[in-house]
């Protein structure tokens, strides 16, 4: 099974207490329970949330199954994400270039490692 990958990018607003405070709110065990089981029931294999400044990069491995489609129209029916959702409003703030009412943008990859050449060509 190949993982597919996904990266999006978000703000959060520009304050260190509220910074904190959404950090403290993805501590293991911080997110409620039911979110969780709605993310890995959607095939997410993986997530991490990185923090730098205000800026979030979260980047989600999926397994085949997974379509973000399937799973945002899931997600509107589910009263836990949503009320995480409306939770988590109150520390996030679009990117600039953000599409009107859109949350996370994704971000495209413009360089793999594994797509460059080795280096040895011509080494002697």
């Amino acid at each position: 099974m190949t993982a597919r990958r996904f990266v999006n990018i978000l703000d959060l607003a520009d304050d260190p207490d509220l910074i904190a405070a959404y950090v403290d709110w993805h501590r293991p065990g911080g997110p409620p329970a039911a979110v969780m089981a709605a993310i890995r029931r959607s095939g997410i294999l993986q997530m991490e949330i990185f923090l730098s400044g205000n800026r979030l990069v979260m980047i989600i491995d999926a397994g085949p199954e997974f379509d973000p489609a399937t799973r945002s129209a899931a997600d509107a029916g589910n009263p836990d994400v949503l009320a995480w959702e409306r939770l988590m409003d109150g520390f996030q703030r679009p990117v600039p270039w953000a599409a009107d009412g859109e949350k996370w943008v994704a971000a495209h990859s413009i360089f793999r490692l594994t797509d460059q050449p080795d280096g040895q060509q011509g080494v002697d």
